[in-house]
């Protein structure tokens, strides 16, 4: 039975010539048919390279050196294939170069290793590609994976290579019983964590996805939003504290554009233009997914902010934290008796089922209004309520039938 080799080759990047006529010297390591090639940092005059010979022609000190740096290179490939030979059952041409490199062989990665390298290069792309918050939810979930490591295993990884379903099952356990998540967390924790994995398994990290078997546990997901007669209530009640007011009508102007906080917090005259049907709208883009989004302003609305126009400040409506803003919709539902938790959210919900769907406004446009990524997860989570929508029209098409046939 023939052991497999490794080969190093050194080719040249004719190409790429530099102001003094030469071209860089790259070396190609082959390994069970797979390659990898690195840039040496060396440069030589393409007409001074024998190919065949590997060398630096003919001998001169600046060709003395590129010899015996080469030489070097290839000695240190050939030691860190040997090592690999002594030590691992299987290694790939890619664990040569990273022996070679002092990095840790694909079958040495720890996921939290891992983990911590894809929050690093990613930190970089914030601005760019992503989000700060974006980036902040991967990290909150790569201290809980660290923390879980510990927890389970007592050490502070654990290979990569070593990943199954158990670990995953177990540390859906740690999160709920550990850290208290709630199971909607905690499948938003596991599906951050399945995107890292799914990255391991395309850069051949692990040889099987631990994820293959598992299934999220369904959460029931109770929309809370006004009805008609409540945002009547809330809509023509005068409170005598200026800041109850003030939320009032925030909270007002929301229920009528469908606006997330974030959104209404940043909303600048520059958002509002006159649409293709001469009346305004607001245009902007959603923090959460980048997606833009457009906005009729109905009377309402347009009455509310109409009213802070006029204070000629960089946003429009006044700015408050989500804490306090929370909190003092608490008092207000219980000074009118609403019994329902409101928060701002409250006021998005409201907007897309007492305002939009109970008044037959399609779900493709809800979607479009509030700015989802997808219909679908518009359609999940106001299923409930197109449901009670259609056994509304439902009962008033048998009345409609029964009177007919009694006529």
């Amino acid at each position: 039975m023939n052991t497999p080799k490794n080969k190093v080759t050194f080719i040249l990047s004719k190409n790429r010539l530099n102001s003094a006529g030469k071209c860089p010297i790259r070396c190609r390591i082959t390994y069970l048919k797979k390659r990898v090639e690195f840039a040496t940092g060396l440069f030589i005059n393409p007409s001074q390279w024998y190919s065949k010979l590997q060398l630096a022609k003919p001998p001169n000190d600046e060709n003395t050196i590129i010899n015996n740096q080469l030489s070097l290179i290839r000695n240190k490939i050939n030691q860190a294939f040997l090592l690999l030979q002594i030590h691992e059952n299987n290694f790939s041409v890619e664990d040569i170069y990273n022996h070679y490199k002092g990095k840790p062989t694909n079958q040495n990665i720890g996921v939290v290793h891992y983990y911590n390298e894809y929050l690093l290069k990613n930190k970089k792309l914030i601005g760019i590609e992503i989000k700060e918050t974006t980036w902040n939810k991967f990290n909150y979930i790569y201290t809980d994976l660290k923390n879980f490591v510990r927890w389970k295993y007592k050490q502070n990884d654990i290979l990569l290579k070593d990943l199954d379903y158990s670990f995953i099952v177990e540390f859906e356990y740690f999160l709920k019983t550990e850290k208290n998540q709630k199971q909607v967390t905690v499948n938003k924790c596991l599906q951050r964590f399945k995107k890292i994995i799914k990255m391991a398994l395309t850069d051949k990290l692990i040889a099987n996805y631990p994820f293959v078997e598992h299934k999220p546990k369904k959460v029931i997901t109770n929309v809370v939003f006004l009805t008609t007669e409540e945002l009547f209530l809330i809509e023509n009640h005068v409170f005598s504290q200026a800041r109850l007011e003030l939320v009032k009508e925030l909270f007002v102007f929301c229920c009528y554009t469908g606006l997330a906080f974030n959104e209404m917090s940043n909303l600048e005259s520059k958002h509002i233009v006159k649409g293709f049907d001469n009346n305004q709208w607001i245009e902007m883009i959603r923090e959460k997914t980048g997606k833009s989004i457009s906005v009729p302003l109905l009377p309402k609305s347009k009455a509310i902010i109409t009213k802070y126009l006029e204070t000629k400040a960089k946003y429009i409506l006044p700015r408050i934290s989500n804490q306090k803003f929370n909190s003092y919709l608490k008092e207000i539902a219980h000074i009118l008796g609403i019994e329902k938790k409101l928060t701002h959210h409250t006021a998005r919900k409201t907007f897309a089922s007492t305002v939009l769907l109970y008044n037959d406004v399609p779900i493709e446009i809800v979607s479009e209004l509030l700015g989802h990524s997808k219909i679908t997860i518009t359609q999940e989570y106001y299923a409930k309520v197109v449901r009670k929508k259609v056994s509304q029209e439902m009962i008033k098409l048998a009345s409609k039938i029964e009177n007919h046939e009694s006529v």
